[in-house]
């Protein structure tokens, strides 16, 4: 018998998605509720489940399709045979009959699907040992790419038999990570309960029942993640969550504790430098903390020095009186609040005025691929955002065909979910220019650096009173320094200072935007 797996509800007012992710392919074994795929929405991330027991038979839409509401997605056949792995937990003399061609079966961890342009990764953590036993869907490492962190999770219940790729190691789109000996953990069952036993010493009144349960729930991924950086293992983070699950918050008050233990730590055996160092005093020495360079770190100064070795790369600057923008915003930003939901905030004008600006000067919307000039008939706006593990750019699609409050409802979402890490790959890739704002961190002007291979990026910056001469009189105004960085490559001189003036005049009446002058 076939059962269908269709697109679950979405949501109110959401009416497709994207398929972002199978965690499993045809042939697949599958349980009852287990993950098979994840869906992208322009709101949301939709995990679907597998309604019944089976073997996953086919895959309808495949990964980057568009599938509205109820669309088929995958097709699983029935199969009796299918929960059979979970028998040989009922002691270890079971697999003798049914499980006797399953003990001895390696199944290969792969890396998963990274996202469009990502070709390697680096293994930051490994959550497991060798000789764990793993359960289906149980997370065994998570990869770092230069954009995003990748957890993967366990194809199979099973034995982690071999790690194939160590932490710190690169490894490619289609490289094998480690071996699970499927069934040899269906077995553990009771070993399993043994062992626990152990830890369940230091806890008083906690039996191997208690700390098997805590086992079967899943932290928070960011908990996971910050507690990879903290360097504490989930027996040290008690969980605040539904059924003990850990959040993030978990993590920085566990990390808060062991903060007198840090020196200890840092001092006990620091990695080798990667290029010849200085001799340092031995007093300066046990005070300091060398930290490996995370995968993002890493990218964010690769990619950066690429833009000023590759590029022409030039800056322009300007200033603009922001007293009218001002005043639109302490005239109508309670009523902006209640309509909208959301609050009037610089970004959307800013976001629009570039917009404007783009449609005069298109070359700095444009990129150089090879021998040609790619210009682009659509703005999609990439914001950048300051996280606790460096600089990420999500991008605000199709920017130009946006409202007011759409975009200041899209920007802030995007910026919440940056800050907790849950940006997909599709939400920072396809940018055609950017915005950063320094002035939020008190910067007074800057020289930005390009985000390649886009042509264009502008820096804002803080708003300060200066005097200036407004129809020969002196007074005090709003005023915001502009630079505008530019590839010299395929943006003139004076496409540059015409995009920035046309910024310039239109944040300072911005009428003009509703007039398109």
């Amino acid at each position: 018998m076939s059962i269908e797996v269709r697109v679950p509800t979405l949501g109110e007012s959401v009416s497709e998605a994207t398929v972002a992710t199978w965690f499993k392919k045809p042939g697949d074994a599958v349980k009852a509720d287990e993950m098979l795929c994840e869906l992208e929405t322009d709101k949301v991330t939709v995990e679907v489940p597998a309604p019944a027991a089976g073997t996953l038979a086919e895959i309808v839409a495949n990964e980057g399709d568009t599938v509205g509401v109820n669309a088929l997605l995958a097709q699983i056949a029935e199969s009796g045979a299918a929960p059979a792995p979970a028998k040989p937990q009922k002691g270890a003399d079971a697999p003798q009959a049914e499980e006797g061609k399953m003990a001895g079966k390696n199944v290969d961890v792969m890396v998963p699907t990274l996202g469009e342009s990502v070709t390697e990764a680096t293994v930051s953590t490994w959550f497991k040992k060798v000789g764990d036993t793993v359960a289906v869907d149980e997370m065994l490492c998570e990869l770092e790419t230069d954009k995003v962190s990748v957890e993967v999770p366990s194809p199979v219940a099973g034995r982690l038999a071999e790690i194939i790729a160590a932490e710190g190691s690169t490894v490619d789109a289609k490289a094998r990570l480690a071996v699970v000996a499927e069934g040899a953990g269906g077995a553990a069952s009771g070993p399993e309960v043994k062992a626990e036993k152990a830890e369940a010493v230091d806890s008083p009144g906690a039996g191997p029942e208690t700390v098997t349960e805590r086992k079967d729930v899943e932290d928070a991924p960011s908990a996971k993640k910050a507690m990879a950086e903290a360097g504490l293992s989930a027996d040290q983070v008690t969980g605040s969550g539904r059924d003990g699950r850990v959040m993030k918050e978990d993590v920085a008050k566990a990390a808060a504790g062991a903060a007198q233990a840090a020196p200890a730590v840092a001092s006990a055996a620091p990695a080798p430098a990667a290029a010849p160092r200085a001799p340092v005093p031995a007093e300066d020495a046990a005070r300091e903390e060398r930290v490996k360079m995370t995968r993002l770190r890493a990218t964010i100064a690769r990619r950066l020095k690429d833009a000023q070795n590759t590029a022409a790369m030039l800056t322009t600057y300007n200033e603009v009186d922001m007293s009218a923008v001002m005043d639109i915003r302490n005239t109508y930003k309670t009523d902006f609040e209640k309509k909208h939901g959301v609050k009037m905030g610089f970004m959307a004008f800013f976001v629009k005025a570039c917009c404007h600006a783009l449609k005069e000067v298109p070359e700095v919307n444009a990129e150089i691929d090879g021998g040609d000039v790619v210009y682009k008939n659509f703005v999609h706006m990439g914001v950048a955002v300051g996280t606790p593990t460096g600089l990420v750019v999500p991008v605000v699609r199709d920017a130009d065909q946006m409202s007011f409050a759409a975009i200041e409802k899209k920007i802030g979402e995007l910026g919440l979910r940056a800050r907790d890490g849950k940006l997909s790959m599709a939400e920072m890739q396809g940018g055609s220019f950017t915005i950063s704002n320094g002035g939020v961190y008190g910067s007074l002007m800057s020289s930005p650096i390009l985000n390649p291979p886009q042509s264009g990026i502008l820096g804002m910056h803080k708003i300060q009173d200066r005097p200036v001469v407004v129809n020969g009189q002196i007074v005090i105004r709003p005023m915001m320094y502009l630079a505008l960085s530019y590839d010299h490559r395929i943006v003139d001189g004076k496409g540059a200072v015409t995009f920035l003036v046309r910024v310039k005049e239109a944040l300072e009446d911005p009428r003009r935007l509703l007039m398109d002058l």
